[in-house]
Order: C-alpha cells, then structure tokens, then sequence
C-alpha cells in the first residue's frame, strides 16, 4: 500500500478544490438589462431621432478577483457604421468597496456616482451615459456593459478623456473583467 505525506495530500485537495467551482465567479447583472434581451426605451437615447429617456441602467457586480483598487465600467457598441463601434458610458475610479450603480447614476451632473468615481467622455462628445441609437433599418446592435476590475485606485484620466483613453489607461492594469450584453434595434 502507499503512502501519502499530509504535506503532499493538502498540496492534491487544493489543486482539485480550485477547479471545483468553489471560487466566485465576477458577474455583471441588473435589474434593468436581460442578457441578450431588448433594451428598454427608457435607457435608449434622446436625440438623432431616437426618443428615449436617456437614462443609464443599474449595473451590480460580484466576485471581484482579489487585488481589486477599483473599478472602471464601460458601454460599447461594436455595430455602430463607424469603423471602431461607438462608446455610449465610460466610468473610472470606482472605488473598490462599491458593488453597483444605481439607474441614473450616468446623468451628467455625476450626483448618482460614487465619490471619486469619473465620467469619461462618450462618442456623443459628453462626459454622460448617452444610451443607445443605432440607425433606422439596421438589425438590432449590441450594446456591452461591461465592468473592468483594476489593479490600481486611479487612473491616470480626467473627465475630458475620450473612452479610447480610458481603455488604453486600464489596459494594464485590468484583472478581471465582466460583461452584459443586450440588444436594440429600430
């Protein structure tokens, strides 16, 4: 029969438990957004003849990888006709103990925000949530709400910073990331 050192049994148990599932996973969810479902006139935009109410959804997190600073969201487009997509909300430093945004949060004024947290600026040219408004007649597009977990507490962005910045400010630092995608079409 063979035997087996504790030190070498412990070493096995945790290799198997760290495949089992056991660890959070970092999830993105709202209450206002189905996966692969259709966005709601309310969060869809304003203006370029849509007639929403240009509001941004509430967005909440789980399972942050550890080593977490903060948080950055973002709203992404990838169908828009303009040969890089379009950026709909750009949010940075967020502080690590927030778990949520509250549906509004994305209003210009930044009150629904946490303390600390930027704005960045949007394809509309604003530092808002502009919601979504793809052509008439295109299919539905897709519009990714994404969280990105950081490494750090700051990025090195001011409110001024277009979402291209931001996603290039973050892209060494990110170390885990969440996504949410839903649909809107007219």
């Amino acid at each position: 029969m063979r035997t087996v050192s504790v030190a070498a049994g412990l070493a096995l148990a945790a290799i198997l438990s760290a495949g089992s599932g056991h660890a959070a996973e970092f999830r993105l969810t709202s209450p206002d957004l189905k996966a692969d479902g259709t966005i709601a006139d309310r969060f869809v935009f304003n203006s370029f003849g849509c007639t929403g109410g240009n509001v941004s959804p509430a967005l909440a997190w789980s399972g942050a990888p550890a080593g977490t600073k903060s948080f950055t969201v973002t709203a992404y487009d990838p169908d828009a006709p303009s040969g890089s997509g379009w950026w709909h909300w750009v949010v940075a430093d967020i502080p690590a103990g927030v778990t949520a945004l509250p549906q509004g949060a994305g209003a210009p004024s930044g009150t629904g925000l946490p303390v600390g947290a930027v704005q960045g600026r949007t394809d509309y040219g604003s530092s808002a949530y502009g919601g979504p408004c793809p052509p008439q007649g295109d299919k539905p597009h897709h519009y990714i709400f994404t969280v990105h977990a950081l490494s750090v507490d700051h990025l090195p962005v001011d409110p001024q910073a277009s979402a291209a910045m931001v996603g290039f400010a973050l892209h060494g630092t990110e170390i885990g990331r969440a996504s949410l995608t839903a649909l809107y079409g007219r």
